[in-house]
């Protein structure tokens, strides 16, 4: 029976080699598994960060276009109605010199010269009146200028006199042409002397 166990112990032997190495192998391959799946994780943690940053620049850049539409749709507003605001701006400019004329004939009526009738007089005085209460309803108004300081955004010095006094100095002393403002817009800077 010995001849037997010899050929069972080798046997036994080669089994448990085969075991020992199966079980080194599932390891391995269990390793290699784990390994794989660790750097797939990886991969998608790197892909899920990227696509975040883009995420993150795309919404920048909506939000960015966004605020650039809205102020480009305020603006537009805003110059359409500067535009109808001021669109007869070039008619009431044109205006203006008829307007200088109808003071100088109503001054000149007023100094006691040869000239019109009264009912002359008395009519350039109404068309006048009509046509500044029309152009005032339009937005137009005198800017006053004479005793008031002299401001560079609404007076043109023509010319300039001496003070009379410390007080006066820098304050308007004639007029020689009036200035108009047109909503707040001045049209027409008021023709100035000065004192200096």
């Amino acid at each position: 029976m010995k001849p037997m166990s010899e050929p069972e112990e080798g046997e036994e032997k080669k089994e448990i080699e085969e075991q020992e190495t199966a079980k080194n192998v599932v390891p391995e391959k269990e390793r290699g598994r784990k390994n794989r799946n660790a750097r797939k994780l990886e991969a998608l943690h790197q892909e899920n960060d990227k696509l975040s940053a883009e995420k993150a620049e795309i919404h920048d850049k909506y939000i960015r276009l966004y605020s650039e539409f809205d102020n480009y749709r305020r603006r537009t507003q805003k110059e359409k109605l500067d535009i109808i605001k001021n669109a007869s701006e070039k008619i009431i400019v044109g205006l203006l010199p008829v307007l200088d004329d109808m003071e100088r004939a109503l001054k000149f009526e007023t100094a006691g010269q040869d000239g019109p009738s009264d009912s002359e007089k008395e009519g350039i005085s109404l068309i006048y009146q009509k046509m500044m209460n029309f152009l005032k309803q339009q937005g137009l108004e005198e800017i006053h200028a004479v005793g008031e300081p002299f401001d560079v955004d609404l007076h043109e010095a023509v010319t300039t006199m001496p003070a009379p006094s410390e007080e006066e100095k820098g304050k308007v002393l004639d007029e020689i042409q009036k200035g108009y403002r047109l909503n707040e817009k001045v049209i027409r800077f008021s023709k100035v002397v000065i004192y200096q």
